[in-house]
C-alpha cells in the first residue's frame, strides 16, 4: 500500500499533467479557430456577432408598452395587451366602439 507522501506526489504529478494537457488543448483549439478564420476571411467582430449576420434576439418581457386606448372620463389607459380593463368592457357592453377610445 502506498504511503501518504507517495499518493500526494502522484496527485501533484497528475495535476501538473492535467494543467499541461489543458494548456495544449486550448492552444490547439485557438490555432484551429485562427485557421478557420483565415480560411473564411472572418474577423473577431464577425465571431462576436457585431458585424454582418442577424441581430441578436432581445426579449420584450418586462418592457413598458405605450397605451393605445384611453378612458376620456377618468384618464385610465390600456395598452391593448392582456385582459380588457373593466372600464372598457363596460363601455363596449353599452354600445361604444373600441375605436372611440383609441389615442
Amino acid at each position: 500500500m502506498p504511503t501518504l507522501q507517495e499518493l500526494l506526489a502522484q496527485k501533484a504529478a497528475l495535476e501538473k499533467q492535467i494543467a499541461e494537457t489543458q494548456r495544449q488543448e486550448r492552444a490547439d483549439a485557438i490555432a484551429k479557430v485562427k485557421s478557420l478564420m483565415a480560411e473564411y476571411g472572418l474577423t473577431a467582430a464577425d465571431i462576436a456577432g457585431k458585424a454582418g449576420g442577424p441581430a441578436p434576439r432581445t426579449s420584450s418581457a418586462g418592457k413598458k408598452v405605450a397605451p393605445k386606448y384611453r378612458n376620456p372620463g377618468t384618464g385610465e389607459t390600456w395598452t391593448g395587451r392582456g385582459l380588457q380593463p373593466n372600464w372598457l368592457k363596460t363601455a363596449l357592453a353599452s354600445g361604444k366602439k373600441l375605436s372611440d377610445f383609441t389615442l
